[in-house]
């Protein structure tokens, strides 16, 4: 695999952290800024706000400019954002800076997922993309803790500080490591963009990241009264079995590149599959300490076996003008953050127990198998290959001029 999929990742790595780490933060900004626990939650959702409206508005204003451009431009927000973060007067200005921070997730993730497959084979197109998303997993393993016992040591804003030298860093990976010919300027531009998205395969498999992820987040978003009320760990021992999801979600990610190479729908359906088993069996696994370790784990692993297949099957599904698209596939999966997340509290608020999202995860991972069906079924139909290694990503229409370096 090209060492420039190294930049992609360490951009990955400094998105994931920053996005995740205020979760840890939120005692220590609520006290500084003077303002309650619930409060400082709303810098969660301001994040995630910047990041479904960045991803399309960024990719579609970026869409003839170089891609390389486009990468470095973006971790120059994403800086921007971290930096302004840190150096936040009120909650007010830290509320709009961590909006700021939020723009550039999509379109990093979705641009340079185009970029990745540019840089290998047709054959190894899935496994780039997972090696790039690996960061992302990575960040929950190492990045997001150690960022938040430095904000806990050092004060939160040091960790911002932090996050915007990981930033600097990618910024300086993508501008040394990836080559103009790997990052050309699409030629489709706009327009192209748009006609893509105007595609029923596209919208379908968008739909399948949001129902399928929101499978994730219906049990994800509340794991910890899960982990202290039903399988007795203390709130201490919490961080380490969030560890723990990363370490899954980082295999997960990686067995799914690999076997989305060979055979991309049985890789998604297996892993939607999956995750309805793991979640129906929450219920039960939640009972002992050492099974609901193994609950979170396998959590990981299930739900990102499918997160480079339906990234490559956005792509594909818009290969005329994928970034505009592979950007919007990352709002989508903020969105099923956001929707899956409240369909599991209406589950705890309706009475049925602490886990009872685990149990409405699973019946959205089940419509998300239906989701899928339905696009693939819409794709024979217009014969549109699904499966196989005669797959290509279209980045841009080609050129009688030198070949896209892979």
């Amino acid at each position: 695999m090209p060492l420039a999929l190294l930049a992609l990742a360490v951009g990955a790595f400094g998105l994931g952290t920053t996005e995740f780490v205020m979760m840890g933060l939120l005692p220590d900004v609520a006290d500084d800024l003077h303002i309650s626990i619930p409060t400082a939650g709303h810098l969660v959702s301001a994040y995630a706000l910047g990041v479904v409206i960045g991803a399309p508005l960024l990719a579609a204003l970026t869409a003839r400019m170089p891609r390389r451009t486009v990468l470095i431009s973006l971790m120059a927000l994403f800086v921007a954002g971290n930096a302004l973060s840190a150096l936040a007067p009120t909650y007010d200005w830290l509320l709009a800076a961590r909006f700021l921070s939020g723009l550039p997730h999509g379109a990093f993730f979705g641009v340079g997922a185009v970029v990745a497959t540019n840089l290998v084979a047709p054959e190894r197109k899935a496994r780039s993309v997972s090696l790039m998303f690996m960061g992302l997993t990575v960040a929950n393993i190492a990045g997001v803790p150690v960022a938040t016992l430095m904000g806990q040591h050092l004060g939160w804003r040091a960790t911002f500080l932090g996050v915007s030298l990981i930033g600097v860093a990618a910024m300086a990976a993508v501008a040394l490591l990836i080559r103009g010919a790997d990052a050309p300027a699409p030629v489709s531009g706009l327009r192209g963009e748009l006609t893509a998205l105007r595609s029923l395969p596209v919208w379908l498999a968008l739909a399948t990241t949001v129902v399928g992820f929101g499978a994730l987040f219906s049990a994800y978003s509340y794991i910890t009264p899960m982990l202290t009320d039903s399988a007795g760990y203390a709130d201490s021992d919490v961080t380490l079995l969030l560890a723990l999801f990363g370490v899954g979600a980082t295999a997960g990610n990686l067995v799914g590149g690999r076997l989305a190479d060979h055979a991309m729908r049985g890789t998604l359906f297996g892993g939607l599959a999956s995750m309805v088993a793991v979640l129906l069996l929450f219920p039960v696994l939640m009972h002992a300490q050492w099974s609901a370790a193994l609950a979170v784990t396998l959590l990981g692993v299930a739900a990102f076996i499918t997160g480079s297949p339906l990234q490559l099957m956005v792509m594909e599904r818009a290969a005329a003008g994928p970034s505009l698209a592979s950007s919007a596939n990352q709002a989508a999966f903020n969105l099923a953050n956001a929707g899956g997340a409240w369909i599991g509290g209406v589950a705890l608020a309706a009475g049925f127990g602490v886990t009872s999202p685990s149990l409405a995860g699973a019946a959205l991972a089940v419509l998300g198998l239906g989701v899928a069906s339905v696009a693939f079924a819409v794709d024979r139909r217009r014969d549109v290959p699904s499966t196989g290694r005669e797959r290509v990503v279209a980045s841009h229409v080609p050129e009688p001029v030198e070949p896209v370096h892979s």
